[in-house]
């Protein structure tokens, strides 16, 4: 265990030595691969966002564009006019559902 010590202790040393000979230098080496990490990270990050993942992607992109646009455009009202309302009105439903047709006639197979 003491040999363990001593050993870790010399490359401690070593590492040291080396570190504090030529400091520019490893402050140049350390700035360069940051700078390639970087561009690197950039790079995928452009690409990522030119190409979305398939039809559902780009499906859920356009939507996503679609209900930023409807948010913008509501008008808000004043609370006086608000106030002045005797009777209130039923909010209509903002969703657009569709019926998708499946295999309602076919039972399904269980074990039971």
């Amino acid at each position: 265990m003491n040999v363990r010590h001593w050993f870790l202790a010399g490359i401690i040393v070593l590492a040291l030595i080396g570190l504090f000979s030529n400091p520019s230098y490893l402050l140049r080496q350390a700035l360069f691969v940051i700078v390639i990490a970087a561009i690197i990270y950039f790079i995928y990050r452009v690409i990522r966002m030119r190409k979305p993942d398939g039809k559902d992607q780009r499906a859920f992109i356009r939507a996503a564009k679609k209900t930023k646009k409807k948010h913008k455009k509501r008008p808000t009202a004043s609370v006086s006019s608000l106030q002045s309302r005797k009777k209130p009105i039923r909010k209509k439903s903002q969703a657009n559902l569709t019926v998708i047709e499946g295999k309602k006639g076919k039972k399904k197979n269980r074990a039971f």
